[in-house]
């Protein structure tokens, strides 16, 4: 296959998001009014809590095996991989521009967690749809692609809501002006190590001088007993501080957050996959419950399209504009374009070299995919959820969508000729 078939290849599962991409963003606009913001809420709510997870679970349980699962171990570990890439260019990035605070979550999540659900789940089984893919069969291709991408997408959710949720949250909190240092405070004003807060909590009243001493030395002994009974409090047995610092790691970590539908639907799939007897009654046109999958998939297929319609209407936000510094928007498209494609490329090539993967091309292309793809849109979900950065988000995604379809194929054609 010479250079302009893998180009012509990799260019039609982009041209169909961007055209799904492009019938959003007319949806959304205020003259015809479909996909208003309760529209768009009301059918987010139906991919994140339906559609996304039937489809997950089903792809899963239809490809994932036993031992399959100990083919594949090395996709966590390439996601994690890109996380961490991507965070520490965006350390970088928040350094050089000197982005303000209420940017800077939004602009560590863009470069760290790409778009591993509904792009693969759209560009895969495009790419062995089309003739002359180099990945065989299209009907083998395209199940064993949407299983990779499944995987993919619910390894990214985990990554998504555990870290750069936390992230975003974190920047979110903090103010444009950072607190006064030790040094500037103005006399008489208490340090940072001696707040009241670090003091006995004793109950004080008005400081008058007592006149009689026996009210004096009843008035001692109150202070004294309202002094003495808050340090015995703060003497707590060890195992009672081990399980509130525990209490407050599980809160920290929020995990309704991390066990979303889609994370569950995965785990639904992992279970029916891996377990013999389950495997055995739902899937294969012989299975007695096989009408079920077939269900859970038939549903799960609706969610491709509806995710590509809320990414365009919510793309329309980023048209009307927003003072975002330019050379953060340049900084986010060479990270997740340049920097990050060619470090995937460098850590495939060793890992196949060292015999880490096996020699699936389909699923190498995959792994290689997860380093070329766009930020992820439940960023925008999360900068709306603590109300920072939502507009800039909005450029952010305007402009690197609308570069993805370019950076996209370009990618792709690359990536097909070094796995075939």
């Amino acid at each position: 296959m010479d250079i302009w078939k893998l180009f012509f290849v990799a260019l039609m599962p982009v041209l169909k998001v961007l055209l799904l991409t492009a019938v959003g963003v007319f949806l959304a606009i205020e003259r015809v009014g479909i996909l208003g913001a309760d529209a768009r809420n009301h059918l987010n709510n139906l991919v994140f809590y339906v559609l996304s997870p039937a489809l997950v679970g089903s792809s899963l349980a239809k490809f994932v095996t036993l031992r399959s699962l100990l083919e594949l171990w090395f996709m966590p570990l390439n996601v994690l991989i890109t996380f961490i890439i991507g965070s520490v260019l965006g350390w970088l990035l928040i350094k050089i521009t000197k982005a303000p605070k209420r940017m800077r979550g939004m602009i560590l999540g863009s470069c760290a967690g790409g778009n591993l659900g509904a792009i693969p789940l759209i560009l895969i089984p495009a790419v062995c749809k089309e003739k002359g893919s180099p990945f065989g069969d299209s009907n083998s291709c395209n199940t064993r692609g949407l299983a990779y991408a499944s995987l993919s997408m619910a390894i990214g959710s985990i990554y998504l809501w555990s870290y750069v949720y936390h992230i975003v949250r974190v920047y979110s909190s903090s103010k444009d002006s950072d607190e006064p240092k030790l040094d500037e405070l103005p006399e008489g004003t208490e340090s940072a190590g001696e707040t009241t807060e670090n003091l006995p909590k004793c109950r004080t009243g008005p400081l008058l001088p007592l006149k009689e001493p026996s009210l004096e030395e009843g008035h001692m002994e109150r202070l004294e007993l309202d002094c003495v009974v808050p340090q015995e409090k703060a003497k707590e047995p060890f195992p009672s501080n081990v399980k509130q610092g525990f209490q407050k790691v599980i809160k920290k970590l929020n995990l309704r957050r991390l066990f979303s539908p889609i994370i569950n639907g995965a785990i639904v799939g992992f279970i029916i996959g891996v377990v013999p007897t389950f495997q055995k009654a739902f899937i294969g046109d012989n299975a007695p419950l096989h009408v079920l999958e077939d269900s859970a998939y038939f549903l799960g297929e609706a969610a491709i399209p509806s995710v590509t319609l809320i990414m365009g209407a919510n793309l329309l936000e980023g048209l009307k504009g927003s003072k975002v510094p330019l050379m953060v928007i340049i900084g986010i498209v060479a990270v997740r374009y340049i920097i990050l494609p060619i470090s995937g490329a460098l850590i495939i090539k060793y890992a196949i070299r060292f015999g880490l993967l096996h020699s699936d091309p389909l699923y190498q292309f995959v792994l290689l995919l997860q380093f070329a793809l766009p930020p992820a849109i439940g960023i925008g979900t999360m900068t709306q959820l603590f109300g920072a950065g939502q507009t800039e988000c909005s450029v952010i995604m305007l402009y690197t969508y609308s570069l993805a379809t370019i950076s996209l194929t370009l990618w792709s054609a690359f990536f097909i000729w070094f796995v075939r």
